[in-house]
C-alpha cells in the first residue's frame, strides 16, 4: 500500500486492516469469520487472490514510474481517487472484483459519470494553499461578452474550484467601475480599455488595475434604424447620433476608426453619446439616436422587436478583435492570491468551455433567465451560434460572430492605448509597453493555462490588420500620426 497506489489497479492492496477491509486487524477478522480458517470461507470467495496480509505486513514501494511524494499535486489527486473508491466501494475485495470484472479504464469512465472526480481533485488541490476568502462578488453587465463570468455561476465552474460567488447584475460601466474601485466588488466583467483607462487615471482615480484574461472577441455590431435602410454608406451619415456603452470602450473606438476611415470626423459630423447597454434598443426605437456600436444581445434585440437592422459585425472592421475581459485590482490579487488563482482558472475554463461551438446552445439557455441576461433564448442562440436574421430580409450565418478566447495579448493594450490618444482621451507620452505588460496578464495566463493542460500562445504580442491597414504594436505613435483624422 502507499499514497501513490493506483486505486483502479485491481492488483494493488489499499485498505489495511483485513482482506475484506470491515475490520481493523486480522485478529478481529478471523473472529468475525469464525476462526482462524473463516477468512479464506468468507472473504477470499469474492477474490482469486490469497487473503492480503495485515497492514504491518505489507510493503508496496512505489514504482519507479510514479511521481515522488515530493510531487504533492499528484499525492494530492490519488489520495482523492483512493478516498473515492473506499466510499463506493466499501471493501478492497469489491473493489478489486469490480475492477477484474470491468477494467480500469471503463471503470474510471463509469464512476465519472456518477461523481464529479475532477471537481474533488481541483477542490484538494486549492485546499493546499488555502483560499483566503470563498465568498465573492464579481459584476457583469448584462451581455453575451459577459458569457464565461455569466454561465461560470449555473454551470458551477466557480463551485469547481470552491468559490461561492455572487454574479451581480450591473446596469452600466460607470457603475461597474464605481463598484469595483470602492471594493464593492472583488472582481468584475470590464470593457477591455477600462483597466487601462483606471491604471492610467483617465476618468479616474488612477488605481493599478489588471486584466488577467479576455472574456469575447468579435460579438458586436453596428445597429441602424429600420428608417435608414437606404444609407448603408457611412459618408451619407452625416448629422447622425449613435450611442456606445461607454468612453473607454471597444465600442467607441471602433465606431471611431470606422468612420474615420470613410471620411467623417466622429467628433464633428455625428454625435456619439454613452447610453447603457439595456437601454440601446428603446433608444432607438424611439429615434433618440440613429444607430448604435453595442454589444451583443441588443443589435440582435433591435431586429428581433422590428425596430432596427444589423449594418456590419464588428469582425468585419477587425477580425477577432477583443471586447470584454474579467478585471481584479492589483490589491485584490495581493490580498489574495490563493482565491484570485482560483478564481482566475474558474474563468479560463468557462472561457474554455465557451469556444467550444458545439455548447452554444446550452449555453444560451443557461445565460438568457432573467436574473441573467433576461432576453429571448432565441436572441440569445442566435448570437451564440451566429445563425440570425439581420433585419434586411436574410438569414445569416457567421460561426464566429462572437467567440471566447482567454488570451490577453499586450498587443491588444498597446492598439488600445494608441486610439485613447489618438482621440485626446490621454495626453503627452504614453509608456505602452510597461503599461501593456502591467495590465494585461500575458505572461500569468501562460502559465496558469498550461498547468491546466492548455495550449497558450507562446507570444504576447503580435501585428493586426484593421480594415486593410496594418498595426505594429512596436511602433504606436508612428501609427497614430499615419491617420489623417485624429485629436493629437
Amino acid at each position: 500500500m502507499g499514497a501513490f497506489s493506483d486505486p483502479f489497479d485491481p492488483n494493488t492492496i489499499l485498505w489495511s486492516g483485513c482482506p475484506c477491509g470491515q475490520h481493523r486487524n486480522m485478529a478481529e477478522h478471523r473472529a468475525a469469520m469464525g476462526g482462524a480458517n473463516g477468512s479464506r470461507f468468507a472473504c477470499e470467495a469474492a477474490d482469486t487472490e490469497p487473503a492480503a496480509p495485515s497492514l504491518q505486513a505489507v510493503s508496496t514501494p512505489v514504482p519507479e514510474n510514479k511521481p515522488s511524494y515530493d510531487d504533492t499535486d499528484a499525492l494530492l489527486e490519488r489520495c482523492v481517487e483512493q478516498a473515492v473508491m473506499k466510499g463506493i466501494f466499501g471493501t478492497d475485495v469489491n473493489r478489486r472484483g469490480f475492477l477484474r470484472a470491468v477494467g480500469g479504464a471503463t471503470a474510471l469512465a463509469a464512476i465519472s459519470q456518477i461523481f464529479p472526480l475532477d471537481v474533488a481533485k481541483a477542490l484538494a488541490a486549492e485546499t493546499k494553499g488555502a483560499l483566503e476568502k470563498t465568498k465573492l462578488n464579481v459584476g457583469f453587465v448584462p451581455i453575451t461578452c459577459a458569457t464565461p463570468i455569466i454561465m461560470a455561476h449555473p454551470m458551477g465552474f466557480y463551485e469547481k474550484y470552491g468559490l461561492d460567488v455572487d454574479v451581480i447584475k450591473t446596469a452600466g460601466w460607470a457603475v461597474s467601475r464605481d463598484k469595483s474601485l470602492s471594493g464593492e466588488y472583488d472582481a468584475a466583467h470590464m470593457l477591455t480599455p477600462m483597466p487601462l483607462a483606471i491604471t492610467m487615471g483617465a476618468g479616474s482615480v488612477a488605481t493599478p488595475w489588471t486584466m488577467p484574461a479576455v472574456e469575447n472577441i468579435n460579438g458586436q455590431a453596428i445597429t441602424l434604424h429600420l428608417k435608414h435602410k437606404d444609407k448603408r454608406d457611412p459618408k451619407q451619415w452625416k448629422g447622425f447620433k449613435f450611442a456606445v456603452p461607454f468612453d473607454y470602450s471597444m465600442h467607441n473606438f471602433l465606431l471611431r476608426y470606422y468612420v474615420a476611415e470613410h471620411g467623417i470626423d466622429p467628433d464633428k459630423d455625428i454625435q456619439i453619446r454613452v447610453l447603457p447597454p439595456p437601454e440601446m434598443v428603446a433608444n432607438l426605437r424611439a429615434e433618440n439616436v440613429d444607430g448604435y456600436l453595442s454589444p451583443d444581445p441588443f443589435n440582435q434585440r433591435a431586429v428581433y422587436d422590428g425596430v432596427g437592422f444589423i449594418h456590419m459585425l464588428t469582425k468585419d472592421i477587425w477580425l477577432n478583435h477583443p471586447c470584454c475581459a474579467f478585471a481584479a485590482s492589483q490589491g485584490f490579487i495581493d490580498e489574495n492570491p490563493n482565491t484570485f488563482l482560483a478564481l482566475f482558472k474558474s474563468i479560463i475554463e468557462a472561457t474554455t468551455y465557451a469556444s467550444d461551438k458545439s455548447n452554444r446552445k446550452e449555453i444560451a439557455k443557461a445565460i438568457s433567465p432573467k436574473n441573467y441576461l433576461n432576453q429571448p433564448e432565441t436572441v440569445v442562440a442566435q448570437v451564440l451560434t451566429g445563425t440570425f436574421a439581420d433585419g434586411l430580409g436574410s438569414v445569416r450565418k457567421e460561426p464566429d460572430r462572437i467567440d471566447f478566447d482567454p488570451f490577453p495579448y499586450h498587443s491588444m493594450a498597446v492598439w488600445i492605448m494608441s486610439q485613447m490618444k489618438r482621440w485626446g482621451y490621454v495626453e503627452g507620452d504614453v509608456d505602452y509597453q510597461t503599461i501593456a505588460k502591467q495590465v494585461y496578464l500575458a505572461t500569468d495566463a501562460q502559465k496558469v493555462m498550461t498547468d491546466m493542460g492548455l495550449t497558450p500562445p507562446t507570444e504576447t504580442s503580435k501585428k493586426y490588420v484593421i480594415m486593410g491597414k496594418e498595426f505594429d504594436p512596436a511602433t504606436p505613435d508612428a501609427y497614430i500620426e499615419s491617420f489623417d483624422i485624429k485629436r493629437t
